[in-house]
């Protein structure tokens, strides 16, 4: 498969900023929510808003021997794990909590198990993608931290987030980026990411009259 056009890996100090801009800018629009928008579906399946936000401030809350603990009680699925977690948190914690978990963490170090930084930056980008493409809100990421996380795009990226993308290329309409080879897909740079992080975009909303 071929690969982006961008730089190598950006550096570390790009990429921690980038993060503490991103929970800042999620935070404060989490704050701007009405009451029903946190009870909304998100692209995560199975999860609401609320669900979504516990999530992303899992890691920040939990210390390392807690989030052992919880693996174990899961019997060792992850994923079990984090939907358990999810659910708890979010009617545990206030739509205000949540929001204010991010702001405070800017700077918390969190990485995921794997892919360090930038891993951490796609953990907050991604997800605040399920939540405000699902609400249909139009928030574009900022283009400096799209090419970082274009970056990280790789066969091994597909294959743990299931995204389905064999035979398939990946061609950015906003940014000169493509990926991959096989039958072309054109869409946004933030669209793409999503789909390369196994997400399924809701359809356009249908024009008034139509």
């Amino acid at each position: 498969m071929g690969n982006s056009t961008y730089r190598p890996t950006a550096p570390a100090q790009e990429v921690t900023a980038a993060i503490a801009a991103e929970r800042r800018e999620l935070a404060d629009l989490l704050d701007t929510l009405p009451a029903e928008s946190w009870d909304a579906p998100s692209l995560c399946r199975g999860w609401r808003v609320r669900e979504v936000a516990a999530h992303m401030t899992l890691g920040f809350r939990y210390s390392t021997a807690r989030t052992a603990l919880e693996l174990l009680r899961a019997g060792g699925r992850l994923h079990r794990m984090t939907d358990r977690c999810a659910r708890r948190d979010a009617a545990r914690h206030p739509e205000r909590a949540l929001a204010a978990f991010l702001r405070d963490h800017a700077h918390h170090p969190w990485t995921p198990p794997v892919g360090g930084a930038a891993a951490a930056l796609a953990h907050d980008v991604v997800h605040g993608l399920d939540i405000t493409v699902a609400l249909g809100l139009g928030r574009r990421v900022p283009e400096d931290r799209l090419r970082i996380l274009l970056d990280t795009v790789r066969p091994m990226t597909l294959r743990f987030f299931r995204a389905g993308l064999d035979g398939v290329s990946l061609h950015a309409t906003d940014l000169d980026w493509s990926y991959g080879t096989g039958r072309p897909l054109h869409a946004t740079a933030q669209e793409l990411l999503l789909l390369a992080h196994g997400r399924r975009l809701p359809p356009p909303a249908s024009a008034p009259g139509a």
